[in-house]
């Protein structure tokens, strides 16, 4: 064993962790600091000692081969080992820094600290940059996901995995077409909400869970309301809502985004508020990464900035 360790560049152990992460030799090789070259010479070399493709290609990107699911928490822990050890984690500076942060978010959570968190990253650290994806909506993947990104941004109250910060809170107000005939006064009784049809966005993140929202509506006898369109993206709702009869419950920072591209109102309703804190979530292995710890202070100055504007 000793023998055949020898024989592997340790060098090697910091590409396999990119690589398994990422799943993606650009994005790996843009975290390790190598050309897309060395880094494909680095995978070739990975798969001649494990005997095993560790990427096989899957469309247009790369899946992790039933080995490579096995070897990533080993892989993880063997780094983070490594620099405890030899102390290599170097303290992010932020004026010379060129590390690209890999961020996902809920769609909601994009639309509110996308452009402010860019802006301000352009300022403080000018030579870094942000690659963000939406938020897996299946819970089964989150956990993939967090080992794959720097941070990812979604809702409390769902055991997201990881370690958590809150960065935002908002609440959910009810949208309906400015026609619509139930409105009365600006206001939908009970009764209105009983009668009408309703849309609403999935969320499987959330698994067999209910959402507070569902159980507001449960205790006021409208567990059983009509839903007339389920949607997957909580962004597609307002536009499902528009020149119809019906209802929908969304986060009030979208809805005042919607009102007058679509000709909605924001409806009052005997319910009582329903607020929603989204909040950044981490692997707990990246508590040591002080790039990470940079980015959640600067996630937190953009929340603050976001709250001011309310």
């Amino acid at each position: 064993m000793k023998e055949r360790l020898r024989e592997v560049d340790a060098n090697l152990l910091l590409s396999l962790h990119a690589l398994l992460e990422e799943r993606n030799l650009t994005h790996a090789g843009e975290r390790m600091t190598m050309s897309q070259s060395a880094m494909s010479s680095a995978l070739t070399r990975l798969r001649r000692h494990f005997g095993d493709e560790l990427l096989v290609r899957s469309g247009r990107g790369f899946d992790l081969s039933p080995l490579a699911e096995r070897l990533r928490p080993a892989v993880a822990e063997a780094v983070d080992a490594a620099e405890a050890l030899l102390g290599t984690q170097r303290e992010f500076d932020a004026a010379s820094s060129t590390r690209r942060f890999g961020v996902s978010m809920s769609e909601y959570a994009m639309t509110v600290l996308a452009e402010p968190l860019i802006r301000l990253m352009a300022e403080r650290a000018p030579g870094c940059s942000v690659a963000l994806d939406t938020l897996d909506a299946h819970g089964a993947q989150l956990e993939t996901q967090l080992l794959r990104r720097d941070l990812i941004i979604g809702p409390l109250g769902y055991d997201f995995p990881g370690q958590t910060q809150p960065i935002f809170t908002d609440h959910l107000v009810c949208i309906v077409a400015r026609g619509n005939p139930r409105l009365s006064g600006g206001a939908l009784s009970l009764d209105d909400l009983a009668a009408m049809p309703h849309a609403v966005a999935a969320f499987t993140a959330a698994g067999e869970q209910k959402r507070p929202l569902e159980i507001e509506l449960e205790q006021r006898g409208l567990g059983d309301r009509t839903v007339l369109v389920q949607v997957t993206s909580l962004l597609t709702l307002p536009f499902a809502v528009g020149g119809t009869e019906m209802c929908a419950f969304v986060p009030s920072r979208l809805a005042r985004r919607c009102l007058a591209i679509l000709d909605l109102v924001i409806a009052e309703t005997p319910l009582t508020p329903v607020g929603i804190i989204e909040a950044a979530h981490w692997q707990a292995g990246r508590d040591k990464d002080s790039g990470v710890a940079w980015l959640r202070k600067l996630l937190y100055d953009v929340a603050v900035a976001v709250e001011d504007e309310d």
